[in-house]
């Protein structure tokens, strides 16, 4: 038995993530054991230069409007189709060869020759200790700036475009973990060499795992499935694996540890806030009955926070606010990505746009799919969709209805149990075995595309 407890503070890599959006510093933040605990943002450290900090402030700027224009009619409609094809997924069928650069990619390298990420680089070769990046920028700074450990990237969505690729993938000392078995065969497509792609699944959370043989997770997967499942329709049918993989039943009214809930995620952006409230509006006679709990998240986001405390007050439940409805609060990213961790031991229902959180199915949650903002989120949906393990929304405006038509199916437990099932969970496990290079007791991964 490997063992899997890592003192805070030793160092066995660089964990580098770029604060843009939530999704490549979710990632960052779940494999910061390997850092000692930290993790750097390639576009944000100290001694950063600022003709640094001032290129990626700007490329920063232009995905944040846009979108947050995205809901306006026609021209915020343009400007993120733009945006989008700028940084779009070709069809993957039929397989051919997609190696040639885009101009997304071209730009990127543009930046790079300027000397962006050149500082970094040489900072980090001080201690030349494996770099594992979340992100593709820094990846190709150290691969163009010549750092001398190894190189490692990280995928975040089910899909990939060119852009994660280097110019010459075949000459690139830059290795991949692969989110899924899909960016497995794109990274071919793209160039990069069989030997430097890892399948892996995408780095969830320790603290909502625990350990290779998941025993935290299937504990509170239990008490999910007991909320999920009030009359007893999914698990009679499942009665058989549920026993092998969970132990014994156990679900009665007061065996689940926490009411029924759901959590409603926006990114980092702030966009779709306000699906949130009508959301909310539409639950709000059970919630005051106390039939489902509500978790309003806005990240780091204080504006949106008081959007959502002003629509609860509004909606006439404050008397139910910290208990029934909770808008939490984050002083800062990091304390976000714990805190939210914190949130989903007891979410059942977790509903947000299909950004990487749709990976979150694999910790056994239900996921409910907001409308998809860019093509790596559309295919992230297709990819939930096809692992079972989530379902696009219904109206808003009648969520107390065809929610609970689906819960008291039994379909949404279903869907947590598929996630579990289906998914990777333990894409962290195996990136600290490969990186550290230690023998792994992770099974295989099956290439599920």
């Amino acid at each position: 038995m490997a063992n899997h407890s890592h003192n805070q503070g030793q160092m066995g890599a660089w964990v580098v993530d770029v604060n843009m959006g939530y999704g490549h510093s979710r990632a960052a933040h779940a494999l910061k054991d390997l850092s000692g605990g930290h993790v750097l943002s390639a576009n944000d450290y100290k001694g950063i230069p600022a003709s640094d900090k001032k290129l990626w402030k700007e490329s920063r700027e232009l995905y944040e409007t846009i979108s947050r224009l995205k809901p306006l009619p026609i021209i915020g409609d343009i400007l993120f189709d733009a945006l989008d094809r700028w940084q779009e997924i070709e069809p993957f069928y039929p397989r051919r060869d997609l190696s040639k650069p885009n101009l997304q990619l071209t730009q990127i390298y543009r930046l790079i020759k300027k000397g962006l990420g050149k500082h970094l680089i040489a900072k980090l070769a001080e201690n030349p200790i494996p770099l594992i990046t979340t992100f593709f920028i820094p990846a190709f700074c150290a691969d163009y700036f010549d750092y001398p450990g190894d190189i490692w990237c990280v995928t975040t969505d089910a899909d990939i475009s060119r852009a994660w690729v280097p110019l010459d993938p075949k000459k690139s000392r830059i290795k991949y973990f692969a989110s899924n078995g899909r960016v497995v065969e794109r990274l071919k497509l793209y160039g990069v060499r069989d030997e430097n792609i890892f399948l892996t699944g995408f780095p969830l959370p320790k603290e909502l795992i625990g350990g290779p043989n998941a025993t935290v997770l299937k504990d509170l997967l239990t008490h999910r499935l007991c909320n999920l499942d009030p009359q007893g329709i999914f698990s009679s049918i499942h009665a058989r694996a549920l026993r092998a993989e969970l132990g014994p039943a156990r679900c009665s009214v007061a065996s689940s540890a926490h009411p029924l809930t759901l959590t409603y995620s926006v990114g980092g952006a702030g966009a779709q806030r306000q699906l949130g409230v009508k959301l909310l509006n539409s639950l709000k006679s059970k919630i005051s009955q106390g039939k489902i709990r509500v978790n309003l998240v806005a990240g780091v986001n204080k504006a949106a926070a008081k959007y959502y405390r002003d629509a609860v007050v509004a909606a006439g439940l404050k008397k139910h606010l910290d208990k029934w409805v909770f808008v939490p609060e984050f002083e800062s990213r990091e304390a976000y990505f714990s805190g939210f961790n914190d949130l989903l031991k007891t979410t059942d229902i977790l509903w947000t746009k299909p950004s990487e959180l749709s990976f979150y199915t694999g910790l056994g949650i239900a996921v409910i799919m907001a409308p998809p903002i860019g093509s790596q989120e559309e295919f992230n949906r297709t990819w939930l969709q096809y692992v079972g393990g989530g379902i696009s929304q219904g109206d808003p405006a009648y969520t107390d209805e065809w929610l609970f038509d689906w819960i008291d199916s039994g379909g949404m437990a279903r869907m947590a149990w598929n996630g579990f099932a289906q998914a990777p969970t333990h894409g962290t496990y195996r990136i600290e075995d490969i990186v550290l290079g230690r023998e792994s007791e992770m099974r295989k991964l099956p290439l599920i595309v």
